[in-house]
């Protein structure tokens, strides 16, 4: 383990342990000075969700654009304030305050009497986490794929979290058998599965038209859906100003493998239509659209499988 895994392992380590003690407007305020102080640098992150949101709201102007950077910053500090707090809060009443406002429920139960499972596709948006504890106070348990964070420790801290909170994680990589193994298997068990779907810069995420550009978007939702016959549903995260909104959308079918680019466009653009009329929720630091990248970063994209490993 390096020194920088090390540190980030600890740091995780404290939040969860001290952030997790804090009154809640001490938390509050401590993150949001400490979003303010990352604006006031302007570092990658910053700079690149700025670049993200001119795409999003491309008629802003200077002022605008830094008013939707400083509360897009805020809302992602709020995001890991709430994840160092929530296994220590009264998940009933998280999943209650969600359920009087949560928007179509009727398109769950819908997909779930059909019998072959439902496919959640989420984009980086408001806290997903909370909408889990919704999900599973409605539905029960269901299933998510997580990145394999070095170092191990880190990831174990993610999935002990998770889990904590009656989610089923799969990791994404490192285990015997691949987490689309699995994933179908609880779709044919009628369970759901939560996939975030806004980026896949990969050869094999599908190309699709975002707020007027092209980028990749991971194949896995409608891939899912195709095989297995189980609807997709596009999700909404979002923060109000003492809690949550969740609303499900835009039902999708897929009726075999040559409808898996449509229907990953259709949930593009359930996405774009939800960041646009929402930007500050969507916490989108990284590149995202095609031509942001290097020309060696594009050009790999369209390598032959193995060709960039044998140069």
């Amino acid at each position: 383990m390096s020194i920088g895994e090390r540190l980030a392992d600890l740091g995780y380590a404290a939040g969860w342990g001290l952030v997790r003690g804090l009154p809640a407007p001490l938390a509050r305020g401590a993150f949001r000075a400490g979003a303010d102080l990352a604006v006031r640098r302007g570092g990658p992150g910053v700079s690149q969700l700025r670049r993200n949101y001119a795409r999003v709201v491309p008629q802003a102007g200077r002022a605008e654009l830094d008013e939707l950077v400083r509360d897009g910053v805020r809302s992602y500090a709020r995001y890991w304030m709430e994840t160092f707090r929530l296994p220590g809060m009264d998940r009933r009443a998280v999943y209650e305050q969600v359920d009087e406002v949560m928007v179509g429920k009727p398109l769950v139960d819908a997909a779930l009497e059909r019998g072959k499972g439902l496919i959640l596709a989420l984009p980086h948006t408001g806290n997903f986490d909370v909408s889990g504890v919704w999900l599973v106070g409605h539905s029960g348990r269901f299933t998510t794929v997580n990145e394999r964070l070095r170092p191990e420790s880190l990831y174990q801290r993610f999935v002990s979290y998770r889990e904590s909170l009656g989610f089923e994680i799969l990791a994404a990589s490192g285990t015997d058998v691949g987490p689309y193994r699995v994933l179908m298997e609880r779709l044919r068990q009628n369970r759901v599965v939560c996939l975030l779907a806004d980026r896949d810069l990969s050869k094999r995420g599908i190309p699709v038209d975002f707020f007027g550009a092209k980028t990749r978007m991971p194949a896995g939702p409608a891939r899912l859906a195709a095989t297995t016959g189980a609807q997709i549903l596009v999700v909404d995260n979002t923060f109000t100003e003492d809690g949550w909104g969740l609303r499900m959308h835009t039902p999708i079918l897929v009726h075999g493998r040559d409808e898996v680019a449509s229907a990953t466009q259709r949930i593009a653009d359930g996405f774009a239509a939800d960041i646009g009329a929402n930007p500050v929720d969507w916490h989108m630091m990284q590149k995202l659209w095609i031509e942001d990248l290097s020309d060696e970063r594009r050009a790999a994209l369209t390598e032959p499988e193995g060709a960039a490993e044998s140069r």
